[in-house]
């Protein structure tokens, strides 16, 4: 009577680990993002990019939601980088399929919030190793990719956008979105799941544009004129949602509340330029702000520790072989 007690209580918990998606390393993501030949002391993924700085200026909106004082009203000053998607840090910027704004604040010598966004609003699919999956179809040729959309219907929101979106012809016209959903935490211990965007004050149209580095001369010579001005808009979550599925949109119903502006007063090249030494971690978190339970979230945060550890360790190669020819 007890084996049969004991494989009727195991059975079920047995076919749910069956159904689990076999763990992905952050070794395999970054070694099948930067492909056979690496381009040392660079980004696996999204290594062209550019250095931001500038500032947040908070209207106090949030301050209710979040007691991270970042909210409070007032302007604080951040470290950020535009970048494309990729692993070559000379390819052509047109040819990205994804732009990205990556952010970082530091509140103090212990509070630092850091944040990576892309300009699709969700993800293809939901887990790691169906993303390992997808990387390895990409880079398989277009008929692989359709086959492996073909038997993921969960990518139907991320295809949907895909099909319709138009890239501008501005890093400063994108909107880049947060795609996975934290909390925010007030000073009672309430939380409320959101998502964010960084949404555009300007339109620039992608005609006559053209050239390698066409979205960087563009920015520069943007910035060498005028501020570039986001609205940080955040869309709060309602008990229908679920925080942790990447895949799904959040209906535009839901209510919305803009904190503030991001302000870009200067650019740099990357390599001269603070950016170049930040890991854009999105599990680097502030009080008041915290982590759902997305699985994707916590790949992405381990795949960018282990690239910033290798263009770390190649960039301390690269200045010891220096000092050693001197």
């Amino acid at each position: 009577m007890k084996k049969l007690y004991l494989v009727l209580f195991l059975t079920p918990m047995m076919s749910a680990l069956a159904q689990e998606p076999p763990e992905v390393t952050a070794q395999q993501f970054v070694n099948l993002q930067q492909g056979e030949n690496a381009h040392e002391g660079f980004r696996r993924a999204h290594a062209k990019g550019i250095c931001l700085s500038g500032e947040f200026r908070s209207n106090g909106q949030l301050a209710s939601y979040s007691k991270t004082a970042l909210f409070e009203t007032g302007s604080m000053s951040f470290i950020g980088r535009f970048s494309v998607a990729g692993n070559n840090p000379t390819a052509p910027d047109l040819k990205a399929p994804v732009r990205s704004l990556a952010l970082s604040f530091a509140m103090s010598s212990t509070e630092q919030w850091r944040m990576a966004m892309n300009t699709p609003p969700v993800m293809a699919v939901k887990d790691p190793h169906t993303f390992y999956q997808q990387i390895q179809a990409i880079q398989a040729g277009p008929k692989a990719i359709q086959a492996f959309f073909t038997e993921h219907p969960e990518s139907s929101e991320f295809l949907s956008w895909k099909a319709q979106y138009q890239p501008s012809g501005s890093f400063a016209a994108e909107t880049y979105n947060s795609i996975n959903a934290f909390y925010l935490v007030n000073s009672n211990g309430e939380k409320q799941a959101v998502r964010w965007a960084m949404q555009p004050t300007v339109s620039v149209s992608a005609d006559h544009l053209e050239g390698v580095d066409a979205l960087h001369q563009e920015i520069t010579n943007r910035v060498a004129k005028e501020n570039i001005v986001f609205d940080w808009v955040f869309t709060l979550a309602n008990d229908a949602d679920d925080e942790n599925n990447p895949t799904k949109a959040w209906p535009d119903s839901r209510e919305q509340i803009t904190a503030g502006q991001i302000v870009i007063t200067g650019v740099t090249p990357q390599l001269q330029g603070e950016c170049h030494g930040i890991n854009y971690d999105p599990l680097v978190l502030p009080t008041g702000i915290e982590a759902t339970r997305d699985p994707i979230l916590r790949a992405r945060s381990a795949a960018y520790a282990e690239s910033y550890r290798r263009r770390a360790k190649e960039a301390l190669m690269a200045e010891l072989e220096g000092r050693g020819n001197e």
